[in-house]
């Protein structure tokens, strides 16, 4: 039962309510001509005729309400999302040479996803390591001269820069040759594979799309009335449109709402263990906050006033009907948990729409039922 449903309900009642009361409300009305005194009467009694006749107060049966204490249940609908998808890239252009990937197949980090053809890179490490070796042998001849004086230590320095620069030359070849092998850069799914056998992949085109499946993500979009009620820790619990229910944590809450919506996204972590959830199914996702001074009330005493608020009536210790508006908490088949009332407060359970605020009542007491 929903929010809709109970106002439905109220009005169906308040209809019902003026409905009776025309009908019964003075069932003496049509008679009151026959009730005047005679034309030749004296003026006192016909001031007599004519003065509203006392009538008892309305009966109404009351039952006393206490408060509990009650979570504030906050419901924000939104979508599943991968906790990270990344478009794998080629960082040096080159031919493809082999694939080792399937799309949906599962792949652990460092896993070889796609291989490029090698062609004179081999060569052309084997020529930079030729030159460390042989610049190795002069450092080492001109540190041996320096040592006993025959050479300046300039020529000393001068070796040492060589070598140094012929390791980086030798580390960047190494570097070229591990960029022709892309490899997983975490656990997760094959989700677009755009390279064949075949293609020239130039520097940054595309190669694969992996989906990191555990955790996942359900995000939305929290109203602003609502988003300082919930902090980042919190615990949500999202119901899925295929059936599943996954309990998570928030992990991140915006500082800076959407202009359009004037909302803030909200991401919960839930766990995937079992693979089975996937990206972009519905959810609805229930944060429960601070708990609220609530009643549980069956959804028969609502009621509209005059101003169409959605509210109850009571009765105070003057036996006076007082209207109070409330808000849902929560709502089911058996009844709904609202805010807005005192503690403890006597409602109307009977006779509701018979009166309104301000009117003098006759109240009996009704024994609470246990909820």
């Amino acid at each position: 039962m929903n929010r809709s449903i109970l106002i439905a309900a109220a009005i169906a009642v308040g209809v019902t309510g003026w409905i009776v009361s025309g009908q019964f409300d003075n069932p003496e009305g049509n008679m009151a001509a026959a009730a005047l005194p005679p034309a030749d009467a004296d003026a006192s009694a016909i001031a007599e005729a004519l003065r509203p006749k006392r009538t008892a107060p309305t009966a109404v049966k009351v039952e006393l309400s206490t408060g509990q204490a009650q979570a504030q249940k906050i419901v924000v609908r939104g979508v599943t999302e991968a906790v990270r998808s990344v478009d794998v890239k080629a960082e040096t252009p080159g031919r493809v040479a082999a694939i080792y990937v399937e799309l949906g197949q599962r792949v652990k980090k460092g896993d070889i996803l796609v291989k490029f053809a090698i062609k004179d890179r081999k060569a052309q490490l084997a020529e930079a390591e030729a030159l460390v070796r042989q610049r190795k042998i002069e450092y080492k001849a001109a540190k041996a001269l320096n040592k006993k004086g025959f050479s300046a230590k300039t020529t000393l320095a001068g070796a040492k820069a060589l070598l140094d620069s012929a390791l980086a030359k030798a580390e960047a070849v190494r570097i070229l040759l591990d960029d022709l092998i892309i490899r997983a850069p975490f656990d997760g799914i094959i989700e677009a594979r755009q390279a064949e056998i075949g293609d020239y992949i130039k520097d940054g085109g595309l190669i694969v799309s992996i989906v990191d499946e555990n955790p996942f993500l359900v995000i939305g979009q929290i109203a602003e009335v609502f988003v300082n009620k919930i902090k980042v820790g919190d615990t949500g619990v999202a119901k899925l449109v295929t059936g599943e229910t996954v309990t998570g944590t928030i992990r991140f809450i915006s500082k800076a709402s959407d202009p359009a919506t004037r909302t803030f996204r909200v991401e919960l972590l839930v766990n995937n263990d079992d693979l089975s959830l996937r990206a972009g199914i519905t959810a609805e996702t229930t944060f429960s906050a601070d708990k609220v001074m609530a009643h549980f009330i069956s959804p028969g005493i609502l009621t509209l006033n005059d101003e169409g608020m959605l509210g109850v009536r009571s009765v105070d210790e003057t036996d006076t009907v007082r209207f109070h508006p409330i808000q849902v908490l929560t709502d089911s088949n058996n009844g709904a948990w609202v805010t807005g009332l005192p503690s403890q407060i006597d409602l109307i359970k009977v006779g509701q729409e018979f009166v309104r605020a301000g009117e003098k009542v006759s109240p009996q007491e009704m024994t609470a039922k246990v909820e």
